[in-house]
């Protein structure tokens, strides 16, 4: 792999890391998350991040835009580190309704694509 490759490589997960990161932070400002209150923001963007990995997955073949929109957007959207944090405040309901729903929107994101 040569150096140009590597540097448009870095450039796609950086700028797409960026785009994923203010729009998981736009959604948290909009339905910011109280303590105590179910952590909605954070499941609907792990959820839906689950669901456009699915959808990439299966339809997107070409290197950069993988990086660009699954390593990068999506990356920087999903959230997990938030989630198991909130776990510890939100409860075991939180983190099964997470993980099914992250297994779930995966699988429905695949086969729509398909």
């Amino acid at each position: 792999m040569d150096l140009d490759v590597k540097r448009a490589d870095l450039a796609a997960v950086a700028a797409g890391g960026v785009l994923g990161a203010l729009a998981r932070y736009g959604i948290g400002t909009v339905y910011p998350y109280t303590q105590g209150d179910f952590p909605w923001s954070t499941w609907v963007i792990n959820v839906s991040g689950c669901f456009l990995i699915g959808v990439l997955n299966t339809r997107v073949q070409r290197r950069l835009p993988r990086l660009l929109l699954g390593t990068g957007f999506l990356g920087g959207y999903t959230t997990f580190s938030t989630a198991i944090v909130e776990v510890s405040q939100a409860g075991l309901i939180y983190l099964a309704t997470t993980l099914i729903g992250a297994v779930v929107a995966v699988t429905a994101g695949s086969l729509l694509a398909r």
